[in-house]
This record gives structure tokens, C-alpha cells and sequence, in this order.
């Protein structure tokens, strides 16, 4: 079990878009594994990109497994170069993120998503989430393209929240 260090905001490797994953190697296996690891030490995460443990390679993991605002749920999802092949509707909730830990924001997503891309056995898979899964893999799939959830709301002054604590 790898545990890695989350990169904290402003580094600038959450800013950078990241790139494709060529081949799905041990070195891509041992990333996807690292990624499920920290995501799990961490208390109510429940996704994580490879920009943040600092790797700019297009990997994200998600698993919304029993959190209270899932509606579907595609159990640990472990995806290569994910795309949003399908995205509708629209919806407002509040997100956060390790690596902007102070604060919590409204953000508006897509409501219902497909999203493709390659497991860690090289085979193709492709999700259909709403709601929290969808959210959760829009987030993730945004930090591979070096955009953070603050970036994406309306008004800093109605939608961002000092975070709470315990």
C-alpha cells in the first residue's frame, strides 16, 4: 500500500492538463493503485486524479460506495484517459476537494454522464452515473485538464464556503 502525498493549491501541477497514458503498464498499474490508496486514507473521498500525487498522466479513481447523496453507483471505478462521451441536465451542489481542503463551493455540472476509458487490464469500459457519480467523475476528469472546482463557480462571493470542520 502506497500512500501519497495530495498536492496542495496553488502548485502548479494542478493547473497543468495532463497527458494521455500510451500503454497501460506496470508503471500506469502501480499509478492506478497508488491513486485508489491515498483516495481510501483519506476520510470521505471519494475520487482522486493523478495531478494531485503530483503525476501528469490522464488516470482518475472514483468510488461513491455508500455515501449518503449516491444515487448510482458503479462500485471502484479505476479508469486511463476517461472522456465524457454523453453529459445532460444540470444541477448545483456543493463540492470540495483535497487539494483546496479550506474551502467548499456551488458549483453547476452536468446531471447525468457516460464516461469511457481504459481499466487497469487495458479493456474498454464506459460508465452511465448521475447525480453524486456523475459530479464526483466530472471533478476528477476536470483536474486532468488542470481545472480546480473553484474555477468553475458562478461568484466568488455567494458560492465559495470557508470549509467546516469535524
Amino acid at each position: 500500500m502506497t500512500v501519497r502525498d495530495v498536492r496542495i493549491y496553488p502548485d502548479p501541477v494542478l493547473k497543468r492538463r495532463a497527458a494521455g497514458v500510451a500503454t497501460i503498464d506496470g508503471a500506469a498499474r502501480s499509478l492506478a493503485t497508488d491513486l485508489v490508496d491515498t483516495m481510501r486514507a483519506n476520510e470521505r473521498c471519494v475520487g482522486l486524479a493523478a495531478n494531485q500525487i503530483g503525476e501528469l498522466r490522464r488516470c482518475i479513481v472514483v468510488d461513491v460506495t455508500g455515501h449518503a447523496k449516491a444515487r448510482s453507483c458503479a462500485g471502484l471505478i479505476v479508469l486511463f484517459d476517461p472522456v465524457v462521451v454523453r453529459s445532460s441536465g444540470s444541477a448545483v451542489a456543493r463540492e470540495g476537494c483535497l487539494s483546496i481542503p479550506e474551502f467548499t463551493a456551488n458549483v453547476r455540472r452536468a446531471a447525468d454522464v457516460t464516461v469511457r476509458g481504459l481499466t487497469p487490464d487495458g479493456s474498454a469500459r464506459e460508465i452511465a452515473a448521475d447525480a453524486f457519480e456523475a459530479r464526483a467523475l466530472l471533478h476528477e476528469i476536470d483536474h486532468l485538464d488542470g481545472i480546480l472546482f473553484l474555477d468553475r463557480v458562478t461568484s466568488v462571493a455567494t458560492d465559495v464556503f470557508p470549509r467546516k470542520r469535524g
